[in-house]
């Protein structure tokens, strides 16, 4: 899976992902790129964004993009936070399609 952690997702987390493919919004130099946009970029050579950012569903239009969203609900973006839902982003990324938006809460 081609994986890409939005700006908000510590790039630490990188390391948790074995398996996938996985790059960071700076690795790809798209930073300050709004969500709009950066949707659209990453549709273009990503799978899916994972991110922390739970409006994107809700401000940005997603259909007609062939990406999967991934949203990391978390007390905080610190990696601390992040680092305990991990086994169930790895389960999620197994089964993502394009075009779904998923919320990891456990």
């Amino acid at each position: 899976m081609r994986v890409l952690l939005d700006e908000c997702v510590p790039r630490k987390l990188r390391n948790e992902l074995p398996g996938h493919d996985v790059k960071t919004v700076a690795d790809v130099k798209w930073e300050g790129t709004k969500n709009g946009a950066l949707l659209q970029r990453a549709g273009a050579e990503f799978d899916v964004l994972v991110t922390v950012d739970q409006g994107i569903p809700y401000q940005q239009n997603l259909s007609g993009i062939a990406l999967a969203l991934l949203i990391i609900v978390a007390p905080s973006n610190d990696i601390k936070d992040l680092r305990p839902k991990m086994p169930e982003v790895l389960r999620v990324l197994a089964t993502i399609q394009p075009g779904q938006v998923v919320r990891v809460t456990t």
